[in-house]
């Protein structure tokens, strides 16, 4: 029996160095992991801070190429107000028969186009006799009649509303918006064609093959149409800056 107790306290001896050791290496495994958990967190949180400092570096650079006048003309905040001021102008001039929201239209896509409003007006004022009608038909021509605000005619409209993308129905000549987009559609091609209102303006009224005459004939481009609707659109101009 005195030999069985030593063995039995060397065993046990043997039995806790194993628990201790399997445990101390499981601690480690656990730990390692831990670390390894941590270490994939902190590349992960580097990664997104790379990728923000990127963002912001690119944004940086943007503002920086970008003026602060070239940022307010972009924000509706700074132009809404002056586009409204330019709309109400035009609704007055006209004594109320140009509504204020085709005005405000008007106003707003010529600003796409880059296309002086007031000019984009006078036009539709001549064309319309002052009246702005929408459903105007045109006196009877060789070519047919033109119709709408605009008076574009059946054989004119449908390639200048492809050239737009937009659907093309003899009705929708007597939309006004639609009349209105066509005009500023077919004013921005004619001076990007001619590169000067007084040819595009022209070429408007008698047509590119009327202009090409009417050039051959008096030795220029400034016809009565372009002269007036410049001049009123130069008026409508001082005036704006004067208030």
């Amino acid at each position: 029996m005195k030999g069985v107790k030593p063995l039995l306290q060397v065993g046990v001896a043997v039995l806790l160095v194993a628990v201790t050791f399997v445990t101390v290496h499981t601690l480690q495994k656990q730990h390692t992991q831990s670390l390894a958990e941590e270490n994939q967190q902190l590349k992960d949180k580097n990664e997104k801070l790379r990728t923000k400092n990127e963002t912001l570096s690119s944004t940086n650079d943007y503002m920086k190429n970008v003026s602060s006048k070239d940022v307010s003309k972009k924000n509706g905040f700074y132009t809404w107000p002056k586009m409204e001021k330019k709309a109400e102008q035009l609704v007055t001039e006209s004594n109320g028969e140009f509504k204020k929201s085709w005005a405000l239209y008007l106003v707003r896509e010529s600003k796409r186009y880059e296309i002086d409003p007031y000019l984009a007006y006078e036009l539709l004022k001549v064309e319309t006799g002052g009246t702005f009608d929408p459903d105007l038909v045109g006196p009877e021509t060789k070519y047919g009649h033109a119709y709408g605000m605009s008076q574009f005619m059946k054989n004119t409209a449908p390639w200048i509303a492809d050239m737009a993308g937009l659907p093309y129905e003899d009705e929708l000549l007597f939309d006004p918006y639609y009349s209105m987009q066509l005009s500023l559609v077919y004013l921005d091609f004619l001076h990007e064609e001619y590169g000067n209102w007084d040819e595009a303006l022209t070429a408007y009224h008698r047509g590119m093959g009327g202009l090409e005459q009417f050039k051959e004939e008096n030795g220029h481009a400034r016809s009565w149409y372009a002269k007036e609707i410049q001049n009123k659109a130069e008026n409508h101009t001082t005036v704006a800056l004067a208030n």
